[in-house]
């Protein structure tokens, strides 16, 4: 039992409850900051619950975890998707990781659409501000031609997501907050807040073992994102929970650095400044260009 991450789950349900019910006495600048903080944050509390914890037992970290508070992603296909992330040989290769943004060179209209929204975020700029829809349309594409081949599947991870949304909307029309409100003061925000994470956490390479970058932020940052900015440490050994990944991080640096290529961001700022207008590298993954 962690009780270090079932406090963390604790601090965000509440969190969540109170800036939903109390949502109208927050200014019209804060309540995208602390409701997509909130959103991102569960995100990364989901994330540990994937890779075991709070507890040994998955029925109970998929409680603490499973609330879609960020609507559009069902906590079973997050979960499936993820674990494969981990398990492929080859991360970023589109046609092994799940969660590879990369391309393979494009054919009909469908590969023209997914080069034009990989142009449109290329940049970090057009990732925070664009990113979230893309996104969002790329997730449920990926999951209409999923429902053509596999309806059995995906009927068995969507519908109890649908009906915890359900209640979540029940509650947000109790706190007289319409989901338009919802979507445009949470999820969009707690989107690009996670995407700003995930922008250059990964980079395509030619060697699998440079894939997978360290970004050392501390502070804010790395308490939103639970210290998975320390990427390739939590690639190295996924079991390690947050709050022990910096000082695993620190035991290894040496190694770590040597068998990602140095593929090193010493905090987000440095990301800022290096990509907030320029793309952060080509689209199309160089093993298929």
């Amino acid at each position: 039992m962690e009780w270090q991450t079932l406090a963390l789950a604790a601090v965000i349900h509440i969190g969540w409850l109170a800036a939903t019910w109390w949502h109208a006495a927050l200014s019209w600048w804060a309540l995208p900051i602390v409701g997509g903080w909130l959103i991102a944050w569960h995100g990364s509390l989901q994330h540990e619950t994937i890779h075991g914890h709070p507890t040994r037992s998955r029925l109970f970290n998929t409680a603490i975890g499973s609330a879609p508070l960020a609507l559009w992603l069902p906590y079973a296909v997050y979960r499936r998707t993820h674990i494969a992330h981990h398990a492929t040989g080859a991360i970023t290769d589109p046609f092994d990781d799940p969660e590879s943004r990369y391309l393979s060179p494009a054919r009909g209209g469908r590969g023209r659409i997914a080069c034009v929204a990989a142009v449109l975020e290329a940049t970090l700029l057009g990732r925070l501000l664009l990113g979230p829809p893309i996104t969002v349309a790329r997730f449920f594409a990926g999951e209409i031609a999923r429902a053509a081949t596999t309806p059995a599947e995906v009927a068995r991870e969507w519908a109890p997501h649908l009906l915890a949304v359900a209640v979540l909307l029940l509650w947000l029309d109790l706190c007289g907050l319409s989901a338009g409100r919802y979507v445009l003061c949470f999820v969009y925000p707690g989107g690009a807040m996670m995407l700003l994470r995930s922008f250059a956490e990964h980079r395509a390479a030619h060697v699998p073992g440079h894939r997978v970058a360290l970004v050392e932020s501390r502070g804010l940052l790395a308490l939103l994102f639970l210290n998975n900015n320390l990427h390739a440490a939590h690639h190295r050994a996924p079991g390690v929970p947050w709050y022990a990944l910096p000082a695993y991080h620190r035991r290894h640096r040496a190694t770590l650095l040597r068998d990602n290529g140095n593929l090193l961001y010493a905090g987000y700022g440095a990301i800022v400044r290096r990509f907030l207008f320029r793309p952060h590298d080509s689209a199309v993954h160089p093993d298929h260009a």
